[in-house]
């Protein structure tokens, strides 16, 4: 047998018995097979990270494809004949809904201006795909040559057309008001890259990555010329070096090392070294246009209040109330510009830096031939014109306030993959003329509290809520003076003492005490206005009338007019003051633990203004509430959700309640709310003025049948406001009404069966005769009417 001779065994002896080079040295074989070794090893790495990153891309691009993002539309845009909007007033709806501006139409969504015709072509709603023609009255032309021609009348809709035949009302497609992702504050409209107009992509392709289309993810040429600019160069929009695939890889996938450096202030190599080959990954898991299309959707452009606002679609909602579709070249370039910095290039706090950056961008998409030197030199000679509402346009309360309903009502609806669509109640048009009102408003009372100038400066807040009292649809709300500063939502949070607002409910109790036993207090009864003192658990209580005034024997119809207390007070103490709380808790709203204490008649108890506003729905709704909602329809897939009614309590009689309705009329005719016919309100409506003890709270409601608004002024702090409900509270009320109702019909309240109409002498609530001076026509129950003549005048 053989002997195995020793040796070198394996790779080793394989190795040595190789036929090296002879002028390959042992030393140097022995370089270059290590240099193989560590090239092997980075290749395994590399094929490692590649595995690594691309399974975190893959899951983020399928998650971010699945992604819940629940979009927030108003109601559907609806025009009718004799409607009371201008045409610029239109367009900005157009906007809102999302309509591109052309020259001429030719598909649905967009939209044409004829002279003083606008021509649309629907996408949505009961005219879907047809032409539609809203036509305005002519201008006013001067009678003779050189003369001005005479002002404009108030601008309504003439004539409506819908494939060419004439109609009287078009419902187009529901305003989007915002899109914001779950668990986080942040605003974003998601739209297809083709949704976003070449020049606005230009914009930023210029100023951000002019290689994007030709580099792997990584550009080293544009590396090498920032470092040259950098150092000698002038062209300053060429400093940085990140493409637009880094800086999505950087904000899209490493949003935690990001913010371990924005907290140290201190940069990282190694998250720009992942960033870099992040960058080369992403480019081999997705197009180029599928970068750019997230990067426009989601690159960060600023603050507005709480909310983060990520992508161009929703700047340009927030910066220029326009669709991103519309926007101007200057326009495109300065929402480009902002990208880079956009706390220090911010168009509402820095607008000279946003408009010598927004020329920057300008120059560059110029040098890279995307428009004419001459087109960039009269762009950059345009204004920087911001849209003045800015967040607030988008009813940010209201947006609160439904991620809370949605939270109660359809718990874990949001967390299904794919778009959420929900579709409420909200009223954009009526929203925006509550903004007007509020605003105007609170620069009035400003002004007021200024000059008074006692102890500290004081900041008035104030709330509004408007409603369809048929329906309980939330068409308005408002919860502040200013989102951006305040996020606290006073409509739905802040319970204050409801005031002089609480009177109407006394009288219905009495009301339903005449009805229940076979009294006979009616609105023409007498009740004796002066000064009294009443004694309960022991102790006397004296109050007062607001202005310190009493005027002896008046009718209730005049006490709740004039809002007299004493004589409030004496008819909540004929009806018993527990029957009276137990009126009020049968609305279900507000404070629950009310005592029956004599004071209850003058608005202790307290409410915020969205439960006031449900409370006081009984009034025109026959005496039954109808509970407030927020939501129209949700829409998830192919799975439409309508949330079901919930029949409110009948509280009152139809007789009882339209009474109550009646007197309040008086309100606003000649009582405490008369300042608002004064301001030209001149529908039918019912309302109450209210005013809180030591003058802390202001609070006007007040409704037609079809529209109910309750406004709310005061401090934050509980301290003493200093002003009515008729000073501060209506004459927001006033404007906001007058705007909303603008062109409607003036519908009158309908009276039940069980009332009857008598005229009476004012002064002593008796049957009027001949000579009477001051007549009127009461309501009364069937049954309660007075029986003999006035005694005075005969």
């Amino acid at each position: 047998m053989k002997k195995r001779t020793k040796g070198k065994t394996g790779w080793r002896a394989r190795l040595s018995r190789l036929r090296w080079p002879a002028w390959l040295a042992p030393w140097r074989r022995h370089i270059l097979v290590g240099l193989g070794v560590a090239a092997l090893a980075m290749v395994g790495a590399l094929s490692y990270l590649y595995v690594s990153y691309g399974r975190i891309i893959d899951a983020r691009l399928h998650g971010e494809r699945d992604r819940t993002v629940p979009r927030v539309y108003a109601r559907p845009l609806t025009l009718q004949t004799g409607q009371s909007i201008n045409e610029a007033d239109l367009v900005a709806r157009l906007n809102d809904v999302g309509y591109a501006q052309r020259a001429r139409v030719a598909r649905p969504g967009e939209f044409a201006i004829d002279r003083h015709t606008v021509v649309l072509i629907s996408r949505g709603g009961d005219q879907a795909g047809k032409a539609v023609r809203v036509t305005f009255p002519e201008p006013p032309v001067a009678r003779r040559r050189g003369a001005k021609p005479p002002p404009p009348g108030p601008q309504r809709i003439v004539r409506l057309q819908a494939a060419d035949k004439a109609v009287e009302r078009v419902t187009l497609d529901a305003p989007l008001l915002t899109a914001f992702m779950t668990g986080t504050r942040e605003k974003r409209r998601r739209v297809a890259l083709e949704a976003i107009p070449p020049r606005m992509q230009e914009a930023v392709l210029a100023i951000e990555d002019r290689r994007f289309y030709y580099h792997p993810g990584i550009d080293p040429i544009r590396i090498v010329g920032a470092l040259v600019s950098n150092v000698f160069g002038t062209r300053t929009y060429l400093s940085g070096a990140s493409t637009i695939t880094q800086q999505l890889a950087r904000n899209f996938f490493l949003t935690e090392e990001m913010a371990v450096e924005q907290q140290t202030r201190q940069r990282s190599l190694l998250r720009k070294i992942r960033e870099q080959f992040m960058a080369l990954v992403l480019e081999t898991k997705a197009t180029k246009d599928e970068i750019l299309e997230l990067y426009l959707n989601d690159v960060y452009l600023g603050h507005r209040g709480s909310f983060a606002l990520h992508g161009v679609p929703e700047a340009a909602k927030i910066f220029f109330s326009k669709d991103v579709r519309n926007l101007s070249l200057s326009e495109s370039a300065l929402v480009a510009g902002v990208i880079q910095s956009p706390f220090y290039h911010s168009p509402f706090s820095n607008p000279e830096r946003a408009k010598e950056r927004r020329n920057v961008v300008l120059r560059a998409m110029a040098d890279a031939e995307y428009i004419t030197p001459d087109a960039a030199e009269r762009a950059s000679k345009e204004p920087i014109t911001v849209s003045a509402r800015a967040l607030d346009t988008e009813a940010p309360y209201f947006v609160d306030y439904l991620a809370g309903v949605l939270d109660t009502d359809f718990p874990g609806i949001a967390s299904k993959p794919g778009v959420l669509d929900i579709y409420t109640t909200l009223d954009l048009s009526l929203q925006r003329h509550a903004d007007d009102a509020l605003r105007d408003g609170l620069a009035k009372v400003d002004a007021l509290l200024a000059r008074r100038k006692r102890g500290p400066r004081r900041v008035a807040q104030a709330a509004l809520v408007a409603i369809d009292p048929r329906t309980g649809d939330i068409l308005s709300l408002i919860g502040g003076r200013s989102y951006n500063q305040s996020q606290f939502n006073r409509a739905v949070s802040a319970r204050r003492q409801t005031g002089s607002t609480f009177k109407p409910f006394v009288y219905l109790a009495a009301f339903e005490k005449t009805a229940d036993e076979g009294g006979d207090l009616t609105p023409a009864s007498m009740v004796w206005d002066e000064p009294t003192t009443w004694t309960f658990d022991n102790q006397e209580w004296t109050p007062g009338n607001y202005d310190n005034e009493y005027d002896g024997g008046i009718t209730l119809r005049r006490a709740l007019a004039m809002s007299r207390n004493i004589a409030t007070i004496k008819i909540a103490e004929q009806t018993g003051y527990d029957r009276v709380v137990a009126t009020w808790k049968k609305t279900k709203v507000g404070q629950a633990d009310v005592k029956a204490y004599p004071s209850v008649a003058l608005g202790v108890i307290e409410a915020t203004p969205l439960e006031l506003a449900e409370a006081y729905t009984l009034f025109p709704n026959r005496g039954t509430i109808r509970k407030l909602r927020a939501i129209s329809s949700i829409v998830s897939g192919e799975q439409a959700v309508k949330p079901k009614a919930i029949a409110g309590p009948n509280v009152a009689r139809a007789s009882t309640a339209f009474l109550v309705t009646h007197m309040m009329r008086s309100v606003l005719n000649e009582g405490t709310g008369a300042s608002a016919r004064g301001a030209g309100f001149t529908l039918d409506a019912a309302g109450k003025t209210g005013t809180t003890n030591d003058l802390r709270d202001a609070w006007f409601v007040g409704f037609t049948p079809e529209l109910l608004t309750v406004v709310w002024v005061g401090l934050d702090n509980n301290q003493p406001l200093g002003m009515s409900g008729a000073q501060a509270a209506l004459p927001i009320w006033t404007a906001f009404m007058i705007k909303a109702l603008a062109g409607h019909p003036n519908a009158g309240f309908e009276a039940p069966p069980g009332v009857s109409f008598v005229e009476i002498d004012r002064d002593t609530g008796k049957i009027a005769t001949p000579i009477c001076p001051r007549v009127t026509v009461e309501a009364f129950l069937a049954g309660t009417e007075p029986l003999g003549a006035c005694e005075i005048h005969r």
